[in-house]
């Protein structure tokens, strides 16, 4: 009887790089719609997550000295952030956003930029994202983009100097999950770059399967910030994300239409 060794019962995935940025998990979450920051800060250390998104319009970095800081619960020494433009619906509103995260947090230059489009649907407005792209890769910035899931600008993006690409899976915060894998695998197919899902992921099975196709991460927010339980929701979409990957790497079996015994009569004793 042979005895497993540690190579073969356990699973050590190579880290998530972003440009000259390093991340051991693959998984990235945000800090909007908890009950309060403490909820966000035990519900983000049981997502494993190190790169941590947040709206810069939206959250108080230090600018309102009387409110609340993200900073004292999200110290920077522990976690990577990501600054955001959420709720940005124009190029300037955009750019400026991110010029502000650079003062917030003394010459950062690792943003996610979405330009949004659509106030029902928050779907991207892509050509004004391809626009806010290439304004601030000239001035310096490290960008990862929000798009939709059209793989032909999900090229043009990266042409522009993205460091990810973040195709959308769903409409943000529908829980939808992955509607169109078809396009999100053409995406992945052609991309130089790390493809990471944003947006439309409900629960931990979502995650898996984007991992599972061949995504380099997975980006979400309101899943797990508006499940009855968030810490427990956090610790599994750290666990999905984790599974996803190991399958994708591992490689599955063919689908077939019919019946492949598992215990095949050919070469049987009787």
């Amino acid at each position: 009887m042979t005895t497993a060794t540690a190579s073969s019962t356990t699973f050590a995935d190579e880290p998530l790089i972003v440009g000259q940025h390093r991340f051991a998990s693959r998984l990235l979450v945000g800090t909007g719609k908890y009950a309060d920051f403490g909820q966000a800060r035990a519900a983000i250390d049981a997502s494993g997550a190190e790169l941590v998104t947040l709206a810069i319009r939206r959250t108080n970095l230090g600018q309102n000295p009387d409110e609340p800081n993200l900073l004292d619960h999200l110290p920077p020494d522990r976690f990577r952030l990501l600054p955001n433009t959420a709720g940005c619906y124009t190029v300037e509103d955009a750019v400026r956003t991110c010029r502000l995260a650079r003062e917030l947090l003394g010459g950062h230059t690792l943003v996610k930029l979405e330009v949004l489009g659509d106030e029902r649907t928050l779907y991207p407005d892509v050509p004004a994202t391809l626009t806010a792209l290439e304004q601030l890769v000239a001035e310096g910035f490290e960008v990862m983009v929000y798009t939709s899931d059209d793989p032909v600008m999900a090229r043009r993006m990266e042409d522009a100097g993205a460091l990810a690409v973040m195709p959308l899976a769903a409409p943000i915060g529908s829980g939808l999950g992955i509607q169109n894998r078809y396009n999100l695998l053409e995406i992945i197919d052609n991309a130089g770059v790390p493809v990471l899902v944003d947006a439309g992921v409900g629960t931990a099975s979502d995650v898996t399967i984007a991992m599972e196709l061949g995504c380099d991460g997975v980006l979400l927010n309101t899943a797990i910030a508006h499940a009855q339980d968030p810490v427990r929701m956090a610790e599994a979409m750290n666990l999905g994300v984790r599974a996803g990957r190991a399958a994708f790497q591992a490689g599955r079996m063919p689908r077939r239409r019919y019946a492949s015994a598992s215990s095949p009569e050919e070469g049987t004793f009787f």
